[in-house]
């Protein structure tokens, strides 16, 4: 389960584009903490964990490894939800297709980077 939790979290980093350093200030930890916890020589507190899965916008289960694919949960996306919720029909359809575009940009990215 250690070894699920150090990967889940590197990549998860590593997917949203963040340094150790940048994680760490999310978190208000210490960068050598995050590199402890991804090289698997530490294991975070459960309030740090918490920390780490809001920052990285993450399950807990997921970076235990209890859940196969990360959620958007946390602060931000209740908080985008609920914006989202608030708004005309015509909006959400701007906000489904905007985040549709994304998606296919990141896909566009994942699949430079492994050619």
């Amino acid at each position: 389960m250690e070894a699920d939790f150090s990967e889940r979290l590197r990549a998860e980093r590593e997917a949203k584009e963040l340094s150790q350093t940048q994680l760490a200030e999310r978190t208000g930890l210490q960068p050598s903490a995050i590199s402890h916890f991804e090289t698997g020589r530490r294991s975070p507190s459960f309030d740090n964990l918490k920390r780490i899965a809001d920052a990285l916008n993450v399950s807990v289960d997921y970076l235990l490894g209890r859940e196969a694919q990360p959620k958007s949960v946390g602060p931000k996306a209740q908080q985008l939800f609920q914006h989202y919720e608030q708004m005309s029909q015509r909006d959400q359809e701007l906000v489904e297709d905007f985040v549709a575009m994304l998606k296919k940009k990141d896909k566009g990215k994942a699949h430079d980077r492994g050619s």
